[in-house]
Parts: C-alpha cells; structure tokens; sequence
C-alpha cells in the first residue's frame, strides 16, 4: 500500500509498483501459458521386461503406459548399472563416454568421468539452455561419494536440488547428499525406507519449486536392485511365485562363449531356490516404486501440472533368474539383460499406443532435450530423439534398425572371495562357484530390428575370439547359436556394421544399418544352405 507523505512523489511509487506488480502478473501468465513441458524420468535399477517385471506395477501400466506409449523394442546400450546410467545421462555409447563397468577403474563416476562428461549431460545442458529447474534424487553412479570421486560434496554440474545416494542401492542404513551435504538414515521403516523418501522428496520439491519454471524431476528408485528389501506392507506378497521356467531356463549354453558354457546345468537345488526367493523379493520391492509412481502422478495432477509433464518410466538394464544355468545377475549380451521397459505419457502423446521401433537407452537424452527445444544435433549425443515416433510423425521405414551393445568385464587381477580357488579373472560368483562375469566377459553386438528381420551379431575379445548369432524371430529364446551355419556374406556384412559402430560419435552413429530398407537387402541370404562350413572372424574388438 502506499503510504501518506509527499503527494507527487508518493503518487509516482505508487504507479511504478502498481505497473511493476502488472508486469509480472502479465508476464507471469503468458509464461505459464507458453511455457516448456515439465519432465519426470522415472529411472528403476534391475527391471527386466522379458520375465515379467512389470507384472507387479498395475498402477505404473494404467498411470504411464495406457496413457501413453509403451514401447515393446526398448534396449540398453550395455547391460550393467554404470555404464548404462552413464549413456542416459550423457546419450552416448559407452566407447565415447568410457564407463565400461562398475568400477572406479571401469570409470564409475571417477575424476576422469567429472571432468570429461558431467558438463554436457543433458540435465546441465537443460538447465543451461533452456532454463529448467532440476531436482535429483535417488542412485546416480555405483561409485558416486566415494572419496576418490569427490564424496558427497561433489554435486554434479546441471543439477538445482540435488539428492544423491552414497555408492550402490540400498533400501536402509544409507547416506544421501542432500546438495552436498551428508544425510544419514537408518532402519526406521517410517522415515528411512529409501523408495519412500525420494517419494517424499520428488514431492517437496514440487511443492516449492518457482512456478514461473519448467522443471525436469529425475527419481532413481533402487528397486528393484539387491538386497530387495520389501516394505513391511508388501513382505509376504508373491509368496506362491517363482521365476519363470522359460524354454532358456536352466539349460546349458553349451554352443555360447566360455563364462555361459562353465555354469553347472543343472542347477543345484539349493541355487533354484534361492534364484525363486530372489524373484519373489524383487517384485516385492517393486510395489513400493508403483507406490510412488501413483503418488507422483496424482500430485502432479492436483496441481494442475499433469497435462503438461511428460513422464518417463524405463530401467538401467534387465536382469536374468536362471536363464543358460545362470543363477541371477545381468552382464550378458542376451535379451533378458538388455531389453528393458519403457513407456512415456505427456502432451501430444495419444493414449494407449504401441510401438515396436528400435529404441535405446543413448536416445533418452536427445528425447527429453528435444521436448526443451534443444536442437540435439548441436550436442556430442550418439542418440536420436524419439519425440516424433511418440507424435505419431514417423514411420518405420525411415527409421533405424540397429544399435550396439558394448561391455567389459570385471574382475582383471582380481579373486573372487567366494571362489578364491578359482583364482583371479572372475567376479560376482555364487557359492557353488557359478561366476556371472570375467574380465574377459568382453564383447560388442549388433541388435537389429527390423520389419522384415531380427538378428543378434556379437564378438567376445578373448583367446577364442567367439562369436554369437540369433535369428530372433525363429529363436526368441536364443537357444540356438547360427554362427557356424549363417550365410558368410551375412557375417561379413554384420562384422562390418560392427566395427562401423565402433567407432561411430555423433551424426555417425545414426547412419543407416545392414537391414535398413534404403539398403535393398535381401534378409532371405540370412539362413544360407544346409552344410555351410562355420566361418571365424579374426577381426578383434577394438
């Protein structure tokens, strides 16, 4: 109010508050009315798709995916938390952005990674560019507040709230960097169960955030990842469920390279049981994350914000429960480790669609940069966004048809603690030495998607140099390896397309692929004639 005194002179405060109040009133609603989409990236660590892991988050499928689209060919650019995570953030192949595994040797989250990589994530370019407010909670990298990467001090450049969790998921007893700040938690179901709190959090934020902003909201659940800590509530659900005995289950992999061939098939009793209790225990902890999905949803919503978010629901990797006698981690080039979930609803996105594209983890990135108005093709982005399939402004025809998958081992120099007999090269064994990864578990594929064909080509850089291949129409399961019957000029064409995509950044690494119909191949050559002689490839991994 304007207070008695010097008539003129208070007169005049008076009307340049009062135009002052009415341009920020003015402005205030013509930038609600024209503003960016709200984002939210929903990330779970562990969720399969090829075993049923979206059985349990009803709410997640009703809320997200018949709201919007779900996609049915979503895969990950190495099947493993680090890297993966690495090429979300960054929407890049794990070649350029050289996360390779878990470890800070393997670049998790290390100084080298800070330096070269967290500038141009597209959190920090969103935040830069187009003036998004960013909220963070949850697991970011396997090594993130280890002291030789900064601790929980470092807070990642891109980020306005920051709630970083200290190393690997954990459900209780964990720490949180709280925008750089150490905040301990215990066991306390009410206050400490960790999906609950980045719930409560993902909420805070949203109630005090600036309403004149976009935002982008990234929750990383640690569901349904090891330990697999329940919720109270939720412990004796699934009591009668146990993995499923796909045609691939506990079966010996005995035509596939030499880590799957040395699994004891069959299992040991005691392995099955314990690979059934792991499922039940996972999908357990799963209805706390469709919990916090519901919660989400209905706040946005209430504030009216819904209508302009669009919502991301997807995973780091898949996940295997006794699929070729491996009893439970991911690691592997096969499907159950690479293909995960992925469903989007959010303006202009009609309900309940479908698609079968080729879609991967490298083009989350360049997606949500493009429904900012980030020209993605200015970035150093491998991926290309997917906005245009989910408008229903592409087709398949113009569209890619393959991708890469790129891993490296663990385990170099290293014993096993469980298997010290074993000596060292393996990691992440079982008690009846069954090791899921080796530092030689190194390889690269071409996963290709097409109407017409789908193919899976990969090579291991070992002594053998071995090489896999899956028709995947006729062998969903991948039971059978055709390397040695496949026709050559097929192998040789998928050799090529390989070191092509090896070496391939940016702009290259969306060129077309072996399949791509502008290419006029003919994918009958694909099966060859009976009594083909087996063809090796000497083209090491580079």
């Amino acid at each position: 109010m304007c207070s008695t005194g010097s008539f003129p002179l208070q007169l005049l405060n008076c009307l340049l508050i009062c135009v002052t109040l009415w341009s920020c009133l003015s402005s205030g609603a013509s930038a609600e009315s024209n503003r960016r989409p709200n984002i939210v990236l929903i990330l779970t660590d562990d969720l399969d798709v090829a075993m049923g892991g979206l059985t349990p988050l009803k709410k997640t499928k009703k809320l997200i995916g018949d709201a919007g689209v779900s996609f049915t060919n979503a895969f990950v650019a190495s099947p493993l938390c680090c890297p993966s995570r690495a090429s979300i953030l960054t929407g890049k192949y794990p070649h350029n952005h050289r996360v390779t595994n878990n470890t800070l040797e393997g670049n998790c989250s290390s100084k080298a990674w800070q330096k070269s990589e967290e500038a141009t994530t597209f959190p920090a370019l969103l935040k830069a560019h187009a003036d998004y407010q960013t909220f963070f909670a949850g697991k970011y990298l396997n090594q993130y507040g280890h002291a030789q990467a900064g601790g929980v001090e470092h807070i990642p450049p891109g980020w306005s709230f920051w709630v970083g969790l200290e190393k690997n998921s954990k459900y209780y007893n964990y720490t949180l960097s709280v925008n750089g700040k150490a905040q301990k938690h215990g066991s306390d179901y009410s206050k400490d169960y960790l999906t609950d709190v980045l719930a409560n959090m993902s909420l805070e934020f949203l109630q005090y955030k600036s309403s004149y902003q976009p935002f982008f909201m990234m929750v990383s659940t640690p569901a349904p990842h090891s330990p697999w800590t329940a919720a109270p509530q939720y412990q004796n659900s699934f009591n009668g469920t146990k993995a499923p005995r796909d045609p691939n289950f506990n079966v010996h992999g005995k035509d596939k390279h030499w880590l799957i061939r040395q699994a004891k098939t069959p299992m040991s009793n005691s392995s099955v049981q314990f690979l059934d209790d792991a499922f039940r225990k996972r999908w357990r902890t799963l209805l706390s994350v469709d919990d916090l999905v519901e919660t989400l949803v209905k706040r946005l919503e209430i504030r009216g914000e819904l209508d302009n978010t669009y919502i991301f629901f997807t995973s780091d990797n898949g996940y295997h429960t006794g699929q070729f006698s491996l009893p439970l981690d991911k690691r592997q080039l096969y499907e159950f480790d690479i293909r995960v979930p992925l469903m989007v609803r959010g303006p202009k996105i009609k309900a309940n669609q479908t698609s079968q594209m080729l879609v991967a983890n490298i083009d989350l990135g360049p997606t949500i940069l493009d429904i900012a108005g980030i020209d993605v093709n200015k970035t150093q982005m491998d991926g290309v966004s997917f906005l245009p399939i989910m408008e229903g402004k592409v087709n398949s025809s113009s569209w890619r048809t393959d991708f890469l998958v790129e891993y490296e081992g663990e385990g170099r120099n290293v014993s096993d603690p469980a298997c010290p007999l074993l000596g060292p090269g393996v990691s992440e064994c079982f008690p009846d030495c069954v090791c899921e990864d080796a530092f030689n578990n190194t390889y690269a594929c071409v996963r290709t998607v097409a109407p017409s064909v789908s193919l899976q080509y990969c090579e291991f850089d070992d002594n053998e140099v071995f090489v896999e291949v899956y028709n995947m129409t006729a062998d969903p399961f991948q039971l059978k390896n055709i390397a040695k019957t496949i026709d050559q000029e097929v192998l040789e064409k998928m050799n090529h397309r390989l070191m092509m995509l090896q070496s391939c950044a940016k702009q290259s690494c969306r060129t077309p692929g072996v399949y791509d119909p502008r290419y006029k191949f003919n994918p009958r050559q694909m099966f060859g004639a009976p009594g083909w002689q087996p063809v090796r490839l000497q083209q090491k991994l580079k």
